[in-house]
């Protein structure tokens, strides 16, 4: 059996909920290997899921947050800006269809859209998820290089001076914050590999 597959399988375990099937797990699979994709693609999966593995105590409910990592970039599409929204609503039906309570499907939900990183996480779980959803900010030079590529290839249809003006903002937004990482283990891991990484980036835009 995969690693992913024994994340999904243990996630429904956590949850305490049957397994919807694998017709579920493969349509996520199906949209992480979008060929649109540069890096919200199952490599991005796999490190969040990683990451999660080594983290997972951290977690109130560690069910909740694997499940929200696997459908968090389940829809995305570059020229839309409801994928965040998209992706909680799959995951909301999925949920309901497995007789979930109500509270565990919103906190799920709420879990996925914390990931648009428009304001700070509420809950210790959304924290942690958001912290590993970033991490790759904090990845070894070599990692974040190979990142930075990839988003300028998910974005080839912007011009490269509107794209470097957005991505400038962006990342001078993660590098204006207090800090990046809200979870204390990860924090010391990836905060000041992280500063560096995106001060080095914003150096390449210009």
């Amino acid at each position: 059996m995969i690693p992913l597959e024994r994340s999904w399988h243990r996630a429904w375990a956590d949850l305490r909920l049957a397994d919807p099937g694998a017709a579920v797990r493969d349509a996520l699979l199906q949209r992480w290997a979008e060929p649109h994709r540069r890096y919200h693609t199952l490599q991005h999966l796999g490190e969040c899921l990683a990451l999660l593995g080594e983290h997972r105590a951290q977690a109130v409910h560690a069910g909740e947050v694997a499940l929200a990592l696997w459908f968090h970039d389940a829809i995305y599409d570059t020229h839309r800006h409801d994928n965040e929204a998209e992706s909680a609503a799959w995951a909301g039906r999925v949920l309901d269809a497995t007789g979930a309570a109500p509270e565990v499907s919103a906190r799920v939900r709420s879990l996925i859209l914390a990931t648009r990183h428009s304001v700070p996480a509420a809950t210790s779980d959304e924290r942690l998820l958001v912290d590993i959803d970033l991490a790759v900010l904090g990845a070894d030079p070599a990692r974040f290089d190979e990142y930075d590529r990839q988003i300028r290839d998910e974005y080839a249809c912007v011009p490269e001076d509107v794209f470097r003006d957005k991505r400038g903002e962006v990342l001078r937004g993660f590098l204006s914050r207090p800090e990046i990482f809200a979870t204390p283990s990860l924090a010391r891991r990836f905060e000041r590999v992280a500063r560096a990484n995106l001060a080095r980036a914003l150096a390449r835009l210009g």
